[in-house]
């Protein structure tokens, strides 16, 4: 509680909060403070914006509440899990611990699938997600390109928890969910497949992560892939050989310093027109090649 006579106001407890966020090293301080203080009073971050403006009260228990979400926020832990949902595109997903958290750059990766999949002569295109996590890609998929049909397969029980919580939320008719391992997913589709994609594990196992919100938080499982960071591509890349028909596209998330690495693995393994993207950040993202 604060130890002033005078009234919390928002604009008191957002510069209390953004003080303490700033002094623990958090990234953008301001805007986790703004989407915490407007998750405490139900409106949007603009909204919160506007209360500060305007030095509106707020209710003691409110503002309470604020001090103490922003001291597990101070303590590092992710703000999806402290909120219970992430943005990804036009989604809002139910995320918490045991299931890896959607970043904003693999909006504009999941981008290149979609895009792919709009441009099929088909009235119901075939998408396929391996390790789809949250379900982040493939609801993207299923909702943003309607006529598509998206398959999607995760393996961890934690995650797929999450997985069937946001496709039952969505509504989405389009979205068939399976459990188990990508190595051994969809056989019933083999060659018919117009679109792979993934976020694997991509993360060298020596290569710690220096945020503590995804070295402590987010599923080891979903973070590293093996002495070079490509164990899993190296399956993917296999699986999707199999999926996907000739012409088919397959696109692959990855680390910024893996797409030389992805590309010349993909050659190798017969695949055509391999190609790195950047993301917003001008950093190697996304590589794309056809079958």
């Amino acid at each position: 509680m604060s130890d002033t006579a005078a009234p919390d106001t928002v604009r008191s407890v957002r510069d209390e909060a953004v003080a303490v966020l700033a002094q623990a090293g958090v990234p953008d301080p301001e805007v986790d403070t703004e989407l915490l203080v407007g998750f405490v009073l139900g409106v949007g971050r603009g909204r919160v914006q506007a209360l500060v403006v305007m030095d509106a009260a707020i209710d003691t228990s409110d503002a309470e509440r604020v001090r103490q979400l922003t001291l597990r926020r101070a303590a590092r832990e992710p703000l999806q899990h402290i909120t219970g949902t992430a943005p990804f595109r036009s989604l809002e997903l139910a995320v918490g611990p045991g299931v890896f958290v959607p970043r904003p750059e693999t909006e504009q990766v999941v981008q290149f699938a979609i895009d792919a999949l709009r441009a099929v002569p088909s009235p119901a295109p075939i998408a396929v997600d391996l390790g789809t996590g949250s379900g982040a890609i493939a609801l993207a998929m299923a909702t943003e390109v309607p006529h598509a049909r998206v398959f999607a397969v995760e393996k961890s029980p934690e995650a797929i928890a999450w997985t069937r919580r946001n496709v039952e939320s969505s509504g989405a008719p389009n979205v068939r969910l399976a459990q188990g391992d990508l190595a051994d997913a969809f056989p019933e589709l083999d060659g018919t497949v117009d679109v792979v994609i993934s976020n694997p594990p991509y993360v060298p196992d020596a290569a710690v992560p220096r945020d503590p919100e995804v070295r402590l938080y987010d599923p080891p499982v979903a973070l590293y892939g093996g002495e070079d960071g490509l164990d899993v591509v190296r399956v993917i890349s296999s699986v999707a050989r199999r999926l996907l028909h000739p012409g088919g596209t397959l696109v692959l998330e990855h680390g910024e310093l893996q797409g030389a690495q992805i590309r010349d693995l993909l050659t190798a393994d017969g695949w055509r027109a391999a190609a790195t993207h950047r993301d917003l950040t001008t950093r190697d993202r996304a590589t794309t090649a056809l079958r």
